[in-house]
């Protein structure tokens, strides 16, 4: 009897592993069917409009404190997603940008805690702070509290989280480019007061000219060129290390990118500020406030380039050569909204010869 007992338990696991293996074939052949229409509209050189038929399908797992938690393969209609009330979904992302409360979220996500555990890791200070967070959460569903008083997620809000998370993980960059955008809007914190002509372009390039002379101050590079252009727009080039080109930590993006996008995490190491300015002007601000930019970096026998508009990346970083020399090259085109007046050549030679006394190794050249 017990033989059976067993055989038939075998048997029953063996009829739900076939039943998850044809859901997961039948997945599997739709993705299929999805990338040879995608060939086949890339092979025709035809853009075409799906509207809102099509599906997304996603399963997941992850590990935690030793347990492996685990998701079936879904599928949700398109028509649906886009059909769900962008109200509800407003309410959703709106309770939870509240930065407290995806602290607590994603704290509990990696252990669960009690009240006052929280309140320790995040520095909240006292309890009554973290209150009013963990009942809002609570109530939505997206905290539970156990016998021994720690809290968790509830199992079935896990892998919708996670998902989430990695989407906007994915859309990080456009936070640099709000920031962008506001740069524009509120030029004169960094550039002081707009006259007639706009603001001094002249700012921006010496922004970028005292990258090049803190890296001399370091120990590298005793050159540096500056090109004006018919166009109104300039190149400063060195002979220093060259930007770093790897990906930068935590991120998909390379450092070049990084220095080139993100304001807040270079901005107390901004090299440059104009009197009578709040802030100082880095290089991802100079990007900003150009109407176009491109970089090119010498380092490592390989020559990389990336273009931007208006701070917004146009291209990868792509290699486009090889070289034996070591540097960095910025080139850019003041936005004519901002700067309706050129490069003053006469100021710029003034301050060259200010910058000869200050550096006696370092040599600039004005083209």
């Amino acid at each position: 009897m017990e033989a059976i007992i067993i055989d038939e338990e075998w048997r029953k696991e063996i009829n739900a592993l076939k039943a998850q293996m044809a859901e997961l074939q039948k997945l599997v052949q739709n993705m299929t069917d999805i990338r040879s229409y995608i060939k086949l509209s890339n092979d025709s050189n035809e853009i075409k409009d799906v509207g809102t038929s099509g599906s997304v399908y996603y399963a997941g797992q992850y590990h935690s404190n030793g347990e492996v938690w685990r998701w079936e393969p879904k599928e949700k209609q398109l028509e649906q997603l886009l059909g769900t009330g962008n109200d509800r979904i407003a309410k959703i992302l709106s309770a939870l940008g509240s930065k407290p409360r995806l602290d607590i979220i994603t704290s509990i996500l990696v252990e669960s805690l009690t009240g006052a555990e929280i309140v320790e890791k995040l520095s909240l200070g006292t309890t009554g702070q973290l209150y009013h967070h963990l009942k809002a959460l609570q109530g939505a569903d997206l905290l539970i509290q156990d016998n021994n008083g720690r809290y968790t997620l509830p199992n079935h809000r896990r892998l919708p989280l996670l998902l989430l998370l990695s989407a906007v993980v994915d859309m990080l960059d456009t936070s640099n480019y709000m920031d962008m955008a506001e740069v524009r809007n509120s030029a004169g914190i960094y550039l002081g007061k707009s006259g007639k002509d706009g603001y001094d372009v002249n700012l921006l390039l010496w922004a970028v000219v005292e990258n090049s002379i803190l890296e001399h101050v370091a120990g590298f590079g005793n050159e540096i060129h500056i090109f004006l252009h018919a166009n109104g727009g300039a190149s400063i080039a060195d002979n220093g290390r060259g930007i770093p080109v790897k990906i930068f930590q935590n991120s998909n993006t390379s450092t070049v990118q990084t220095v080139l996008t993100d304001i807040e995490r270079f901005s107390d190491q901004t090299p440059y500020q104009a009197p009578g300015t709040e802030k100082g002007i880095n290089i991802a601000i100079v990007n900003a406030l150009a109407y176009s930019l491109t970089v090119e970096v010498h380092k490592d026998g390989y020559i990389y380039r990336q273009d931007y508009s208006h701070g917004i990346p146009q291209s990868d970083l792509i290699t486009v050569g090889i070289t034996q020399s070591n540097g960095t090259s910025i080139t850019f085109r003041p936005d004519p909204e901002l700067f309706r007046k050129g490069f003053d050549r006469d100021t710029i030679l003034q301050q060259l010869e200010r910058l000869a006394i200050s550096y006696p190794n370092l040599t600039v050249h004005l083209h």
